[in-house]
């Protein structure tokens, strides 16, 4: 049975494996002793990989470190691709963007 590993947002060192894939479990790390979230280390690798070097076609920088790991996680675990993405400037929320994606509800 293969087991997938999840990495502590909080401090970033501690990682559990479990035997399912999910996008995140909340847990106590053992190491910083926070409660919180251990996202899915898939996810996290991909999200640094993007910090390092944003991805063309994406305003990386005006994302919210949620809607960032969101995009990592559809990515990752959906299969989703930067293309499926659009970021909604300030002047377009009063435009029509009945048929905009944004990177917090991308193919929902």
């Amino acid at each position: 049975m293969p087991t997938y590993i999840y990495r502590c947002l909080s401090c970033r060192d501690e990682t559990v494996e479990r035997g399912y894939n999910v996008s995140h479990i909340k847990q106590t790390c053992d190491t910083c002793g926070e409660f919180g979230r251990l996202i899915h280390d898939g996810v996290y690798q991909q999200f640094q990989e993007f910090e390092e070097s944003p991805p063309d076609g994406l305003d990386w920088e005006r994302l919210s470190q949620m809607e960032k790991f969101i995009v990592a996680e559809k990515m990752v675990r959906e299969g989703k691709s930067i293309d499926d993405f659009e970021i909604e400037s300030a002047d377009d929320s009063d435009a029509d963007t009945a048929d905009t994606t944004t990177a917090a509800d991308a193919a929902d």
